[in-house]
């Protein structure tokens, strides 16, 4: 499938995909929920794959914000950048309004996998409203779990080379000489916060953190537990069984790029 073009997302305001969705007749609208490290990015990719969506990463228009002039940045992504500056989180005010600048993308034929975004109950209300709005709805909320050694396992085991950055895993992707780049030759080094005590430290920030949001959504009704499997395919495959077991979307609405 085509790898979609994400210009109104990504750049907001006017900007408008130089390649729209298809119209899809049953277009899926999904939040993604996943610990750091679980993987959440692949299946991501893998969804849009395979459901016709479109990845909606808050966290890309941010990187993506830092490369324009600052007379290109809307006032909210320029007061969130101050923030993210500041060693600061972003308040949910300024980044619900940094995706309400982006509305028209939650309107598209082809549906989303929100990213990044909700973080907290009070985004989650608010993307309520905004989708309500436009007379749409989320279809589910895709909880990644996988119990934390496990996740431990995963990321402890990656390897940084010092000098070019190529990524290894001691199981997964080990590097042909111990220790050693494969691609230049320098040394492979375990980042700081790759170490089984600070991934623990994290992971128990995400849990506290994102623990009222799944409440939230298991409230709604919403709420769609995925245990991750050992490949990323079989994650895949585990979370279209959720999917096909949850409530059919809504018919679509049309036209993102047409509508204003």
């Amino acid at each position: 499938m085509m790898k979609r073009d994400r210009s109104a997302w990504l750049e907001g305001r006017k900007a408008r995909c130089a390649v729209p969705a298809p119209r899809i007749p049953r277009p899926w609208r999904l939040v993604l929920l996943g610990a750091p490290g679980i993987g959440k990015g692949t299946q991501a990719e893998l969804l849009c794959q395979h459901l016709g969506t479109c990845h909606l990463s808050t966290g890309e228009v941010f990187r993506a914000a830092k490369c324009l002039a600052e007379g290109e940045r809307s006032e909210a992504l320029t007061a969130a950048l101050d923030f993210m500056r500041r060693g600061e989180l972003v308040p949910d005010d300024t980044v619900v309004a940094m995706v309400a600048e982006r509305v028209r993308c939650l309107r598209c034929d082809g549906g989303f996998l929100l990213d990044g975004f909700p973080r907290t109950v009070a985004q989650a209300e608010a993307l309520a409203g905004l989708l309500a709005a436009q007379g749409l709805a989320l279809d589910g909320v895709l909880s990644y779990e996988l119990p934390i050694e496990k996740v431990v396992e995963r990321i402890g085991g990656r390897r940084t080379c010092s000098a070019c950055g190529a990524i290894f895993h001691l199981s997964a992707r080990p590097p042909r000489a111990a220790g050693i780049c494969d691609a230049c030759g320098a040394a492979l080094y375990q980042r700081d916060d790759d170490r089984p005590e600070a991934i623990r430290v994290r992971l128990r920030a995400y849990d506290q953190s994102t623990a009222p949001l799944t409440s939230f959504y298991r409230g709604q009704g919403l709420l769609r537990p995925v245990q991750v499997g050992d490949t990323p395919d079989e994650t895949l495959q585990r979370t279209l069984a959720v999917l096909n077991g949850a409530v059919m979307p809504a018919a679509a609405v049309s036209g993102c790029e047409t509508r204003t």
